[in-house]
């Protein structure tokens, strides 16, 4: 059995050789291919076909001596087939890459609802929460009512007797020492 080269074993991995290798930056020619496509549908484009083709038919019909395209105009054609086969090409691709702009941006804006949603459910939870403690807090008129009604107790309480008003220590801001009440027990 013959000897297997390194190339031949499967255990043992291939030494890569540098071989000349174009690489496309996928990026610079998708824009490159939708600037062509911009271009391709401008106003601007379409008068300059108009004109450079109204001036290929009329030196190719009545130039004599410059007729480089007979009438069939088979160049003419030619040329219009090669725009036509380079540019339904580029124009999908500037397509795709806007289709993929707008996949994205559609994600991100679904992101954005979702949070806004959120947000404003909580919000809303906020404010019920808010709601409810506002209507177990006592408001200013609640507060006076009661106050009013705890006077008018008071009032009936008291007796409008003004002659006990005299006799009693406190009306006449005489207060009792401490020392006293010691000197009691």
């Amino acid at each position: 059995m013959s000897e297997l080269t390194a190339r031949q074993r499967l255990d043992t991995p291939r030494v890569s050789r540098r071989r000349f290798s174009f690489h496309v930056d996928a990026e610079a020619v998708g824009r490159f291919s939708e600037s062509i496509a911009r271009f391709l549908g401008t106003g601007r484009y379409l008068a300059w076909q108009t004109i450079i083709v109204i001036v290929w038919i009329s030196l190719n019909l009545f130039a004599v001596r410059l007729r480089w395209d007979p009438y069939p105009f088979i160049l003419l054609n030619l040329a219009f087939s090669t725009q036509a086969a380079y540019a339904a090409p580029l124009i999908l691709l500037a397509q795709n890459r806007q289709e993929n702009r707008d996949r994205v941006a559609l994600e991100e804006d679904r992101r954005r609802a979702e949070q806004t949603k959120a947000d404003t459910e909580y919000l809303a939870r906020e404010l019920a929460a808010l709601r409810l403690a506002i209507g177990e807090v006592p408001t200013r008129d609640f507060l006076r009512r009661e106050l009013e009604e705890i006077h008018e107790m008071l009032a009936r309480l008291q007796p409008p007797n003004t002659a006990d008003a005299d006799h009693h220590p406190a009306a006449d801001g005489d207060r009792p020492d401490h020392n006293d009440r010691r000197g009691k027990k």
